[in-house]
């Protein structure tokens, strides 16, 4: 039976309380439905994996296209969505708040807010980046729905030696109400320590940064979620141009390797939908 947007809501604040958890990111509704019969508790979308599935970079899609793709993944899935919503797509702390409000609206569980200016390049500075955020806070707020929010800096994107900052953003960022704090591109298991115990009590999510990381260590450091950005996506990418590239040179070989079984799994959603 299917989850009401509420019931996602609840379950996925729950996960945030304990535990440390994966949370997957699909590019579209194929990759949400299969992450969730694999067994998955929760998933987040990836801005580049879905833009790239339009065939565009990453920070080059429109606000409308990303509420439609997250209005339709949350409704594909009995999984909580969380929304890779980039930083807002306005410029302004009022729009802010009014997409905040429409991507409240689309059904997912959670939101990021980052501190990328998109427009001019680099990132806020913390007094504008925190008037964002409280804005996003307040939305949420007067919303009255149980939807996370995640407060995520880019600046170790920028600068991977930039760590004080990002963690003094991230400090200043729960402060203002974040639920949940990330940092994309912390990298050495020190670092994220210091995080961990910076932002505490509050969860810290970590994107993983390498493959060698496991899921218990990261619990054991104190990280209670991790994602994995637009990885999965461009390990299907890596198949299919490798696939492509074979083919192209004469060779089927590559084929030899696809899924089966996909139209078993995909039409259980479809008998429950």
């Amino acid at each position: 039976m299917s989850r009401t947007t509420e019931e996602k809501r609840a379950a996925f604040r729950a996960l945030h309380r304990e535990g440390c958890f994966v949370l997957p990111n699909p590019w579209d509704v194929g990759s949400a439905r299969m992450l969730q019969h694999l067994g998955f508790s929760a998933l987040a979308s990836t801005s580049s994996g879905y833009a790239w599935t339009m065939g565009r970079p990453d920070y080059a899609t429109t606000r409308d296209d990303v509420l439609a793709h997250l209005q339709a993944m949350s409704a594909a899935v009995d999984l909580p969505v969380n929304a890779d919503f980039e930083a807002g797509f306005s410029n302004t702390i009022e729009g802010v708040a009014d997409n905040v409000r429409l991507v409240i609206a689309t059904g997912i569980a959670g939101l990021s807010i980052e501190d990328r200016d998109v427009d001019n390049g680099g990132l806020y500075d913390m007094t504008t980046a925190l008037e964002r955020l409280k804005a996003a806070r307040l939305a949420i707020d007067q919303s009255g729905k149980d939807v996370l929010l995640v407060a995520r800096t880019e600046g170790l994107l920028i600068n991977s030696e930039a760590l004080t900052p990002a963690i003094d953003k991230l400090v200043a960022f729960a402060d203002a109400g974040a639920d949940c704090l990330y940092a994309p591109g912390v990298a050495s298991k020190e670092a994220i320590v210091t995080m961990v115990r910076a932002v505490a009590p509050k969860p810290l999510n970590v994107l993983v940064w390498d493959p060698a990381w496991t899921v218990a260590e990261m619990g054991d450091l104190g990280v209670r979620r991790l994602s994995v950005g637009g990885s999965l996506a461009s390990v299907g990418w890596a198949a299919t141009i490798a696939a492509a590239t074979a083919i192209k040179g004469g060779s089927f070989g590559p084929l030899g390797q696809s899924a089966s079984g996909l139209n078993g799994i995909f039409e259980k959603f479809v008998e429950t939908r």
